[in-house]
Formats: C-alpha cells, sequence, structure tokens
C-alpha cells in the first residue's frame, strides 16, 4: 500500500519568490496580493532587490546676485528597497502598518537611505509619525531631519525635533543647510525647537557670481547670506544670530603696506566679517547688507572699510547702499607706509565708470589728490581706463592740475602710450556737448582738438565762445599751427574759415602757412588758404600771398580772379619770387600769358638773380610753353622800345654805323630814322649774314659776328644788323620781328574782313 504524507513541498527559491512577489505588490500597491503574500510563512518581508522608483529631488538653481533657488523634481533610478520603503514612499498607511506588525525593520537602511528618509523626501507627515512610533533610530531620524531641510518640510522638522534623539550638531547642520535654501519656516522651527543659531558646521556653499562652490565651516547666517536668503537673514538677526565670526570666503587679498590688491580666488582671500560676506556676495535688493549694517559697525579691515571692498569688487549697487547707509564717500585707504588714496582714485583704477559716477553723485572730490598728487583723471590716463575717463570729463575734472612730478592728465597718457584712447575719450565727451575744465593753461581744449583733428570736435569748442581762437600755448603755437603742423587739412580749413590768424608766429618764428609748407598735404593746405583768400578777398592776408600760390597752382580762374581784385602782380613773395616767376617755374603757359596781359616783368629779378625765363628753363617736365610765352613778350618788348644797333651798308661793302632801330605795333614796319626810304615793311627775319654779306665782308672777318641778324623786305631788298648782348639778343630780335609782323597782318586782315561786312549790310 503507498502512503502519501500531508506535508507540502516546496522549490528550493520559493522564499525568495513569494518575498519578490510582496516586493511587487507594493509597488504596484496591490493591497490584496501584498497581504496574501505576507501571510505566507515563507516571505522575508526585509526583503530588498532593485526596482525602478520615481522619487522626489531638490536640487539648487544659482542665480547672479538673487536668491538661491530650490528646484523640485521627479526622477527616476534604479535602487535596492524593500516593501517597507515602497508602502513608505507611495504613502499606503495600511500596507507600512501590516509590514510593521510583521517585523519590518524600521531602520534597515539602503544606498538611498531609511524608511524615514523616503517618507520625509516625499513629504508623508502621518507615515512619519508611523515610523517614529515604529521605534525609528537616532541616525534614521537624523537623516530624516536633514533630509527635511533640503525639501523645506517644516512639519516634519518639528515631529522629528520632538523625538529627543536628534543630537545638536546635527540639528545645527539641518538649520544651516534650511538657511542655504532658503526654507524660511524650516529654520524658524529649529530656532525654536532650541537649535543655536549661532553655532557653526562645515557645508558645502555655493555662488554664481562672484563664483563660488567649497565646504567651509560657518553659521546659518553666514550661509544665508552668501546664498542671497533675505527672511532667513531677517529670521536670524531677530533671534540674535553672532555677528562677530569671521570666515575666509573672499576672493582678494591686498598689501597692507601698498595697499596693492591680490585676486587669489574665492575662499582664499583674508578672513572678515559677515557685512564684508554681503559686499562681496551682494544681493540685488541691498536688503541683505542693509540689515546687517543696523546690527555690526563697519568698522576698517586692515586700512580698509566696507566702501572700498564694494569698489574692489565692483559692485556699483554695494556702493551705493553703503554711501545711502551714511558711507564717508572720501574715506582714505590706509597702508603702513603711508600710501593714501580715496574711493574715487580706487574706481579709476580699478576702470569701473558705474562705481565712478556713483561716487561722484554722493558728491566726492573730483579733483582730489592722493599721496603722490595724482588725481582720478591722471589714474585714467596712467591706467588706460578710457570709460572712467567719459565719465571723469563729463562731470568736470580738471584737466588742467599737475602731481608732484609736474605731470598732467595728457602727459601722463602720452608718456605711457595711452594718447590715443585718452584723446579718443575726450573727444567722444566733447561731442556729446561737454568739454573739459582746465584750471590753468597746461591744458587747453582748443589746442587738444586741433592737435587731434577732429573737426566736430572742434566746432562745439569754438561755437561755445568760451575760448580765444588765436590763443598760443607755452610753445607759441595757436590751434591752427598745431593743424598745420599736424596735416589735419579739415581742421585747418574750419579755423581758417572761422577767423584764426594765420599770421601769428610762434617762438620759433613759424607762422601757420610756413608749417602748412612743411608738411606732406601742403598742396592742400594752399588749396585751403587759396580759398579762402577768393572767398573773402582778403589782399593783406600776411605770408600766403594768393596770387603766388594760384599762379604756382595753375589755377586760371583764380588768377583771373585775384588779378581783378587789385593784388599786386609783380609783389615778390617770402622766397622772393613773383607769379610770373612761379608759373613759369611750373610750366603753365597759359597763366604766364594772363600775368604778362597784366603787367607782369618779364626782367625781374629774385634774389639769386633769377627770372621767370630762367625759372622756365629750368622746368624738369619736359617742354616748357611757359618758355615760348616769355620769350614772346620779352622779343616784343625789345623790338617795339627799339635799341640802338649796328646796320650794314651796300650788302656788306660799306662800314656799319649806328641806328635806333624799332618797330611800329600797328603797322608791322621796321625804321631806323626820320625817312619814309628807312621804314621798311619786313617779310622775314633770320639770324647770321647772307651769303652777299659773307663774301663781302670776308676780309674784314666780321661776318659771323654772335649779334648778326638780317631782314628781308617787301622789296626784296636784305638789311642787315649786328645788336649787343650777342646770339641771344639777336635771337629776340628775330622773334620779336616776326611776333609783330604777323600781329601786324593779322590786325589788317581782321579791319579788312569788318569793313567788307559793313558794306555788305549797306
Amino acid at each position: 500500500m503507498t502512503v502519501f504524507s500531508a506535508r507540502q513541498v516546496f522549490p528550493v527559491d520559493y522564499e525568495a519568490q513569494v518575498s519578490q512577489r510582496l516586493l511587487q505588490a507594493s509597488h504596484s500597491g496591490d493591497l490584496p496580493l501584498a497581504f496574501h503574500c505576507i501571510a505566507d510563512p515563507s516571505v522575508d518581508v526585509n526583503f530588498a532587490a532593485a526596482v525602478t522608483l520615481k522619487t522626489a529631488a531638490a536640487d539648487l538653481l544659482l542665480l547672479p546676485e538673487s536668491p538661491t533657488q530650490v528646484r523640485l523634481h521627479f526622477h527616476e533610478f534604479v535602487s535596492d528597497v524593500t516593501p517597507l520603503v515602497l508602502a513608505v514612499h507611495a504613502a499606503n498607511a495600511a500596507l507600512v502598518r501590516k509590514l510593521l506588525s510583521v517585523g519590518a525593520d524600521v531602520n534597515q537602511k539602503l544606498f538611498r537611505g531609511f524608511a524615514t528618509t523616503a517618507a520625509v523626501r516625499e513629504g508623508h507627515f502621518k507615515i512619519l509619525e508611523i515610523l517614529l512610533k515604529a521605534g525609528a533610530s537616532q541616525p534614521a531620524c537624523e537623516e530624516a531631519l536633514v533630509e527635511a531641510s533640503c525639501h523645506g518640510q517644516a512639519g516634519c522638522v518639528e515631529l522629528l525635533m520632538s523625538s529627543d534623539l536628534i543630537r545638536p550638531h546635527v540639528a545645527v547642520h539641518a538649520l544651516v543647510t534650511a538657511s542655504c535654501r532658503g526654507f524660511v519656516d524650516v529654520v524658524e522651527m529649529l530656532v525654536k525647537c532650541g537649535v543655536d543659531a549661532g553655532a557653526t558646521d562645515r557645508v558645502l556653499l555655493q555662488s554664481l557670481k562672484p563664483s563660488l562652490h567649497t565646504n567651509v565651516d560657518c553659521t546659518a547666517l553666514v550661509a544665508a547670506v552668501i546664498h542671497r536668503q533675505v527672511p532667513v537673514v531677517g529670521l536670524l538677526l531677530q533671534n540674535g544670530a553672532r555677528l562677530d565670526l569671521e570666515v575666509r570666503l573672499g576672493a582678494w587679498s591686498w598689501d597692507t603696506s601698498t595697499g596693492e590688491e591680490i585676486r587669489v580666488g574665492a575662499g582664499l582671500g583674508e578672513p572678515y566679517g559677515i557685512a564684508w560676506c554681503a559686499v562681496e556676495y551682494f544681493e540685488r535688493s541691498g536688503a541683505i547688507l542693509r540689515m546687517l549694517l543696523q546690527h555690526v559697525s563697519s568698522k576698517p579691515h586692515h586700512g580698509r572699510t566696507l566702501l572700498h571692498h564694494a569698489i574692489l569688487c565692483g559692485n556699483v549697487d554695494a556702493v551705493r547702499v553703503l554711501l545711502e547707509c551714511g558711507a564717508d564717500v572720501e574715506s582714505p585707504v590706509k597702508t603702513t607706509s603711508k600710501t593714501e588714496f580715496l574711493p574715487i582714485h580706487m574706481a579709476s583704477r580699478l576702470g569701473f565708470p558705474e562705481v565712478v559716477q556713483c561716487l561722484i553723485d554722493f558728491g566726492c572730490d573730483l579733483n582730489s589728490t592722493t599721496d603722490s598728487g595724482d588725481t582720478a583723471l591722471m589714474i585714467c590716463a596712467k591706467y588706460k581706463q578710457v570709460e572712467c575717463l567719459k565719465v571723469l570729463t563729463k562731470a568736470g575734472a580738471d584737466f588742467g592740475l599737475v602731481n608732484l612730478t609736474g605731470e598732467s592728465a595728457s602727459s601722463i597718457a602720452e608718456s605711457n602710450k595711452g594718447s590715443l584712447g585718452f584723446q579718443q575719450a575726450v573727444l567722444d565727451t566733447i561731442r556729446k556737448g561737454k568739454i573739459p575744465k582746465s584750471s590753468n593753461t597746461s591744458f587747453s581744449p582748443l589746442i587738444f582738438v586741433a592737435q587731434a583733428g577732429d573737426t566736430e570736435a572742434l566746432k562745439i569748442v569754438i561755437e561755445s565762445g568760451e575760448f580765444d581762437i588765436d590763443y598760443q600755448d607755452d610753445s607759441g603755437f595757436s590751434a591752427v599751427m598745431h593743424a598745420a603742423s599736424k596735416g589735419h587739412v579739415d581742421s585747418f580749413r574750419f579755423l581758417v574759415n572761422a577767423g584764426a590768424d594765420v599770421k601769428l608766429c610762434n617762438k620759433s618764428g613759424e607762422t601757420a602757412i610756413t608749417l602748412s609748407e612743411m608738411n606732406q598735404n601742403c598742396d592742400l593746405f594752399e588749396k585751403v588758404m587759396l580759398e579762402f583768400e577768393l572767398e573773402k578777398g582778403n589782399i593783406t592776408a600776411g605770408g600766403f600771398y594768393a596770387l603766388h600760390r594760384a599762379a604756382r597752382r595753375g589755377d586760371y580762374d583764380a588768377v583771373i580772379l585775384l588779378t581783378s581784385k587789385g593784388y599786386d602782380i609783380n609783389a615778390p613773395d617770402g622766397e622772393d619770387y613773383t607769379p610770373l616767376m612761379l608759373a613759369a617755374r611750373e610750366g603753365h603757359a597759359s597763366i604766364c600769358e594772363v600775368l604778362i596781359s597784366q603787367g607782369a616783368h618779364c626782367n625781374a629779378k629774385n634774389a639769386r638773380g633769377e627770372t621767370a625765363l630762367l625759372l622756365a628753363r629750368k622746368f624738369a617736365g619736359g617742354k616748357n610753353d611757359a618758355e615760348a610765352v616769355i620769350l614772346d613778350e620779352l622779343a616784343r618788348k625789345l623790338v617795339l622800345s627799339g635799341a640802338y644797333i649796328q646796320k650794314h651798308t651796300k650788302g656788306g661793302k660799306g662800314s656799319p654805323h649806328g641806328k635806333q632801330v624799332r618797330m611800329l605795333s600797328s603797322s608791322g614796319v621796321l625804321c631806323w630814322g626820320k625817312s619814309s626810304r628807312r621804314n621798311v615793311v619786313c617779310c622775314e627775319a633770320e639770324l647770321g649774314p647772307s651769303s652777299t654779306l659773307r663774301r663781302n665782308r670776308h676780309k674784314k672777318g666780321d661776318a659771323d659776328d654772335p649779334g648778326m641778324f638780317r631782314v628781308l623786305t617787301n622789296k626784296n631788298s636784305e638789311v642787315h644788323f649786328v645788336c649787343d648782348g650777342g646770339l641771344e639778343v639777336a635771337e629776340l630780335w628775330v622773334r620779336g620781328i616776326k611776333l609783330v609782323t604777323k600781329e601786324a597782318i593779322l590786325h589788317k586782315q581782321s579791319k579788312c574782313l569788318s569793313s567788307s561786312s559793313v558794306s555788305s549790310i549797306w
């Protein structure tokens, strides 16, 4: 007979399987299945396995100069959990009680903490009460308290603090953590529960501006200040938070001997008090700093005040708050070596224009000096702080002051190779309508803009009416002289048209005109002056010689206009050139014609013995038509005025005798006596003797005299002459005879045409 046992046989891993089903049921919230599994004697209620869980997280969001915010969000992760943790997470009170009743371990610690930690994280106050009554241990309670301070669970904090399981240092840590995160209700609860608000704890402090991420031993108040939590700071101050603690959170250190600052990095600077923290980690509204200033004295720290530190940090809002709260805008930085400078000097050196403006708004002395006599303006020039310089210029800082070594702001900029930036900053300010101030002659805005060549700024300065346009600096230079020497044509034009005196001399005897002539843009300057002369008709403008310049430039219209206005056509310029000489030298034939027609003297000589003809022949540009024009005039004058020359008779057989020979311009007749037989009409004129005269004078040997020339009359006879002056004068006689004869013929033809036109009309 077969006997069957009543005992049921289970698989070897049955316990793990039923425990896994309990875990799954707890995760899915299947209460009947969970209770069924719990009833199984093989189940392990503390069984832990990995599941995917979605839990709450609270991260810090750092903002510049604003309170740190807590960003609550949910994220999934895979972690080992127990059925109790899952039940707590889901706030399933019935399942929690059931699990605890069958031996679930309330103090079992997993990777994500205790069950109490999960209850606080998810904000399940009732579940936390159950766990505490179930015998939660001190570690479980303390961890839950810290978690509650991270998530802002004030109710949970109160419950946990009432358990009498929280040690003081853990409570302080929770207080500091809640202060960082701005959970004012949590802070208030912890303080109410007796946590020491002045105790210190090591906590991670973070800031975006200035950058900070370091663990520091600090109080809750320091943590709240660093994280800009205004309500928390106010609450802690009301509850007597400790104010005398110094912390090393600054990014700056400085030499107490020289006052020089050194940026060492956040957390590495000099230890300082809570108000200094509030300055460096300034909260935008200034509320924290204002509250602290009501509780702490702003005594100097290593020779510096809170105002100096705010300037060092470049925070204009902190500077404004301090000044509004009574900080001394003229408080000096004190050093052991007696180096002394004021807030305005510090802000200018560091290059904070907004801070400079703020200090000015609160009435600082713009022209105060350091121990070396430097003003803020000089410091800007030295350290090339252009924007600060603009602010100071606009506010009326004095450019005329000098330091103990006799240097001004402009000279410092020039010696420091920062003159371009300095110049541009000042010009920008002038263009905006603010002209720099100067208490002495070491700086003149008019001279400055003329040297810079900025016509727009120059116009503003001159039109202000505050400056003498002919003011001369220590070297005797006026504004127009500087414009000329620097090559600023447009500025030169503006100054000349505005009435600047170009006749003034500097200490070297130079005028604006002579300085412009030395510049590579001399032609452009000359054009400017010529335009001015043509427009104003200023005949007596000393040193320019408008007609001479027009002649040299070949400006035909200008020469016509100037000669019509009465300019002396034969006056020499500063180099003893007449207009004709200059036109001839440059090869301007048409200008020479005009000048000659107006009475220019072709034979005039300068101090170097040069005539217009000689200068024309020196022309380096190839053929010079001006030479022909001058020769024509010389030849015409010669033959029309006449000269005493030798005349050969009988084809050279007789003895030559002297005659006064000249031509009559109207008829083109060559005459040499009173008898009409001695008046001949020339058909041609040639240099040298004819073959007949050479033969007849062969024995005399004078047929080839250099001054020999001959004319052929309309009666086909030849007359020979010998003039003094040799070949050159002979050439002029021949040229003149031909020229006058041709002109007479043309005159007669024109007259005949005119008569025939009249006859045809009648």
